[in-house]
């Protein structure tokens, strides 16, 4: 186990948990070039191995922790010393794909880990990384002109009627959290990020579940790799952030663009199917990131902290 940080040294320590995945990976990464002291928290044995060859490479920066989110003593272990968190849930290795089954363990799972940071002292901020999938999906959905925003929630019964089930464990999820946070006055802000656009994305990530109701609604968002681990950054680094954070960089509301993406997602044998069906209808956007960006609009992801 790592020694507990001195005081100075938890003013610039972080904790990224479950950095096993894509996005935690990458903030591992841009944390540490940023100036960051860097708990990285992983639950996946292969990443131990990845991470621990960083670490050599950033001995003075890195330390890498075991962490079961059921296994309140580890998640303990990795925030000792650190001012911050960065949480976003990976499904267990035994239990992959998302059910009707995954709600009560990222549920679990985002209730450990914010009681944990209730109980350490030096963290001040967490960053809890939910879903645009936690925003959208309700019965009403075609009722409104007006936009989605951050003050929107998906419908669970809604979710569960319809088998939505990343939407519904998100939004559960994130409602404990946000529960929990009030309760023990844990200074949280979510990020509700779109489809993660990055080299490992497939028609198999669980996002994609009603994606053409999502496409004719004009709620279809997609989210740069990078641009949603500098939206991580900011919200952490910036002290008037508040709340949650719808966070995307695009939107799919085109039959280009649909295209586009199915060229993706999908082998070239079956994408080559979308570029025979000719739509030129727009469909119109109907959900908002102007909060996020009205915060972004002076961050400058390449600068180095002291």
């Amino acid at each position: 186990m790592a020694p507990a940080a001195s005081f100075n040294e938890s003013s610039n320590t972080v904790c990224v948990m479950d950095a096993s995945g894509r996005l935690g990976t990458t903030l591992v990464h841009r944390l540490l070039h940023r100036g960051y002291n860097v708990h990285a928290a992983v639950q996946d044995h292969g990443k131990l191995e990845y991470f621990e060859e960083l670490s050599s490479c950033n001995s003075n920066k890195l330390r890498v922790f075991y962490s079961d989110p059921f296994d309140y003593h580890s998640i303990m272990d990795a925030l000792k010393g650190c001012c911050g968190l960065f949480y976003s849930f990976e499904p267990p290795s035994d239990q992959p794909n998302y059910d009707e089954f995954m709600a009560d363990v990222e549920v679990r799972a985002a209730h450990n880990v914010l009681e944990a940071c209730a109980q350490t002292e030096t963290i001040h901020k967490v960053v809890f990384a939910s879903s645009a999938t936690a925003v959208i999906w309700s019965n009403d959905r075609n009722k409104t002109s007006d936009d989605l925003d951050e003050r929107n929630w998906s419908d669970i019964n809604f979710c569960r009627k319809f088998k939505l089930w990343h939407a519904m464990s998100k939004a559960l999820a994130e409602k404990t959290a946000w529960a929990l946070a009030m309760d023990r006055g844990i200074n949280m802000v979510s990020i509700n990020g779109g489809l993660i656009t990055s080299p490992d994305l497939t028609i198999a990530n669980p996002y994609l579940k009603g994606a053409a109701e999502m496409y004719e609604d004009g709620v279809f968002v997609t989210v740069d790799l990078s641009f949603i681990v500098d939206a991580h950054i900011c919200v952490f680094e910036d002290v008037a952030s508040y709340g949650r954070y719808l966070c995307f960089n695009h939107v799919i509301n085109c039959n280009e663009d649909a295209v586009k993406l199915a060229a993706i997602l999908l082998p070239p044998s079956e994408s080559s199917h979308a570029k025979s069906f000719e739509d030129t209808r727009v469909h119109q956007q109907r959900i908002s990131n102007k909060k996020l960006n009205k915060l972004m609009v002076d961050f400058d992801g390449e600068v180095q902290i002291d």
